[in-house]
C-alpha cells in the first residue's frame, strides 16, 4: 500500500509539472530611449518565433507571451530595430529593460517624374499615356498573375518558375516551409496585420522569413506581380501577395 501511495504521488507530480510546461509564458518589459533613458510607449514588439505582437504602454512596459531563447523583434518610427533574445534570467526575474537609439534623420531621395503636370485635370489626363495591365488565370487556382508593360512575359515566367529546379521559387518555397507557415500565423494576430498595414519598409516580412529584403522583391517578380504593385504596396498586401504565390505553387507542384 505504502508503494502504491508513492507510486501516485510522483505519478500525479508528474503530471502537474508536464502541464506547467505547457502552459504559455508570459514576460514583462520596459522600452526606454537610449539618450533620454525615458519610456517609450507605442513600441512595436513582435515574437519572430509565436509571430505574436504588442505595443509597449503609457510608461514603455509590455507583456507578451514567449520562452526561452525567442527572439523579439523590436521597432518604432524614427528609431533603430533591434532584436532580442529572451533569456533565462529574463523569465526568471520577469522583468527587463531595453533601449533603443534613435536614427539619423536623413532626407529620402526625391524622384522627377518625367510628366510635367498642370494640376488641370482635362490636361494632365491627356499628357500622362495609358498603360494597360492584365491578369492572367490558371485554371484551379483563385488568383491570376499580373501582365502588362510593367510585368511582361508573366504567364510563361509563373510556369518556369514552378517547373524549373533551378529557379528561385523552386529553391524558396521548398527550403523554408516552416518560415512560410508563420505567413498565416501573423494574420491571426491584430497587433501584427495592424502593423504591417501601416509599414512599407519589408523589414517585418524579412525578418519573418529569414531572408534579405532585396529578395522579396525577386520572389514577387517570379510570382509576376507588377512593379508598380510591389513598389507601392503595404508590407500586408506584400505578405499577402506572397502567400497566395505560395499556395499557387503548391497547387501546381501537384
Amino acid at each position: 500500500m505504502r508503494y502504491f501511495v508513492t507510486f501516485l504521488f510522483i505519478f500525479i507530480s508528474t503530471i502537474g509539472f508536464s502541464q506547467n510546461s505547457l502552459v504559455q509564458k508570459k514576460i514583462h518589459g520596459t522600452i526606454v530611449s537610449t539618450s533620454t533613458l525615458l519610456p517609450l510607449s507605442n513600441v512595436n514588439i513582435i515574437n519572430v518565433n509565436k509571430v505574436r505582437g504588442t505595443i509597449s504602454g503609457v510608461i514603455g512596459t509590455f507583456d507578451i507571451d514567449a520562452d526561452v531563447n525567442d527572439t523579439l523583434h523590436i521597432t518604432m518610427i524614427g528609431y533603430q530595430s533591434i532584436r532580442v533574445r529572451v533569456t533565462n534570467d529574463w523569465v526568471k526575474n520577469g522583468n527587463a529593460k531595453i533601449e533603443l537609439t534613435e536614427k539619423a534623420i536623413a532626407l529620402e531621395e526625391v524622384k522627377i517624374r518625367k510628366y510635367n503636370l498642370t494640376g488641370y485635370l482635362e490636361v494632365d489626363t491627356k499628357l500622362i499615356p495609358e498603360q494597360e495591365n492584365y491578369r492572367y488565370s490558371i485554371s484551379g487556382l483563385q488568383q491570376g498573375y499580373e501582365a502588362g508593360d510593367s510585368s511582361p512575359k508573366a504567364f510563361s515566367r509563373v510556369m518556369n518558375s514552378i517547373f524549373n529546379p533551378a529557379d528561385m521559387l523552386y529553391n524558396f518555397f521548398g527550403k523554408k516551409p516552416k518560415e512560410l507557415k508563420k505567413l498565416k500565423e501573423m494574420k491571426k494576430d491584430d497587433t501584427v496585420k495592424n502593423l504591417l498595414e501601416t509599414k512599407f519598409d519589408r523589414e517585418m516580412i524579412a525578418v519573418l522569413l529569414g531572408i534579405d529584403k532585396k529578395e522579396i522583391a525577386e520572389i514577387l517578380q517570379h510570382c509576376n506581380y507588377s512593379e508598380a504593385f510591389i513598389e507601392t504596396a503595404n508590407d500586408l498586401q506584400i505578405l499577402d501577395a506572397i502567400s497566395q504565390c505560395y499556395e499557387q505553387y503548391k497547387v501546381l507542384k501537384k
